[in-house]
């Protein structure tokens, strides 16, 4: 789907609450500008579960006319309804996007002959590429190697962006699937993931810092494994800053004392403790970053 650096991007909030779409242009144009290599929208960091369909369609139209075909656009149609996840696929699909990430139900879960019923539902009827999403610690779920191997079968599903954190499973992923491209989805193991043989990652940090994150998974993809180590080891303070709390609540707000206004999280989502506040503004000084 790409190689390189896919942006988990935050929607934007007006302070009535309101998408803020005139800044999702602003945050479109600036990660074409600074070397991300994919735009991920409607995910969990872009609080898509706190968004109306209409809203959804808004800012897909908003993300695909900005961009202009200058980078991959995926976006996130997952649901616990898999009637729902087929209705809005199929509308993502037709205002021009290039790929659709799809998180395990979540809730109510289902069994491994559901999910695997669901994600092929999906896949049936649309035309895309599909990034398969496994965050256990998210939907309660984790997706089995079998489970996989099964889905790996449709020819639209094509990759997995890996949130478990658990490295063993990734290295078992990456054995017996090799048909799915990896994925890293936790920003502290990106360059382990791609020692097992990632393509890439979907990246909260890279909000923050779009270049490092490019940087770090172009140095490991050309062998500079020292390089990428290097990034990898001295941002992950500030990674797992951007973690103390619940995501997105501390992306957006490192986002904010950086200037980039982008409001605050939809409830249940709420205001971030100030200790961690101020161990956000540590990490992100120790850094190079201004606050």
């Amino acid at each position: 789907m790409f190689k390189g650096s896919g942006v988990a991007l935050v929607t934007p909030f007006c302070e009535d609450m309101s998408v803020n779409y005139s800044k999702i242009e602003e945050l479109v144009e600036y990660h074409c500008e600074n070397k991300t290599d994919a735009l991920i929208i409607l995910g969990t960091t872009g609080e898509s579960s706190t968004l109306s369909d209409e809203e959804r369609i808004k800012i897909v139209e908003t993300v695909v006319k900005k961009n202009a075909k200058r980078l991959p656009i995926i976006v996130g149609a997952g649901s616990n309804n898999t009637k729902h996840a087929i209705e809005m696929a199929k509308k993502f699909e037709k205002l021009g996007i290039d790929g659709l990430l799809l998180v395990t139900p979540y809730y109510n879960k289902g069994n491994e002959d559901g999910i695997y019923k669901h994600f092929i539902s999906v896949a049936e009827f649309v035309d895309l590429p599909i990034m398969l999403y496994n965050v256990p610690g998210r939907t309660g779920v984790n997706l089995s190697i079998k489970l996989l191997k099964k889905l790996s079968k449709s020819k639209n599903i094509v990759a997995l962006k890996e949130a478990s954190g658990d490295i063993s499973y990734a290295a078992e992923v990456a054995r017996l699937v090799p048909e799915l491209d990896l994925y890293s989805g936790n920003d502290d193991i990106t360059v382990p993931l791609m020692s097992l043989g990632a393509v890439g990652a979907v990246s909260v940090l890279a909000n923050i810092e779009p270049k490092v994150v490019h940087n770090m998974v172009e140095c490991f993809l050309k062998g500079d494994v020292k390089e990428a180590r290097r990034l990898q080891l001295k941002y992950n303070g500030i990674v797992k800053a951007l973690f103390v709390e619940v995501n997105p609540i501390p992306v957006k707000k490192a986002m904010n004392i950086l200037g980039k206004n982008v409001g605050e999280c939809r409830l249940p989502l709420g205001e971030m403790d100030s200790k961690n506040i101020e161990l956000l503004k540590e990490e992100l000084q120790k850094v190079g970053e201004k606050v």
